[in-house]
């Protein structure tokens, strides 16, 4: 499992993806996600506006994150 520090209360699925260089640009994240290849907590995540808190877990291409 993949620890992710943010600094800030929380950071969106999108920039999340972004962040961890998983996809280039928004619009690549928001079609990575209608895709339905993210799971936040153990369910398919379709909005790239989920807010990702301390703890939340995220599954991509094989790799688990989790947000510290």
């Amino acid at each position: 499992m993949i620890e992710v520090p943010i600094e800030t209360e929380y950071i969106t699925l999108g920039q999340f993806l972004k962040y961890m260089k998983i996809c280039q640009t928004g619009g690549q994240a928001k079609q990575f996600i209608l895709e339905g290849k993210v799971k936040v907590n153990g369910a398919i995540e379709l909005k790239r506006g989920k807010k990702l808190r301390k703890n939340d877990i995220i599954e991509v291409d094989g790799k688990t994150y989790i947000i510290k």
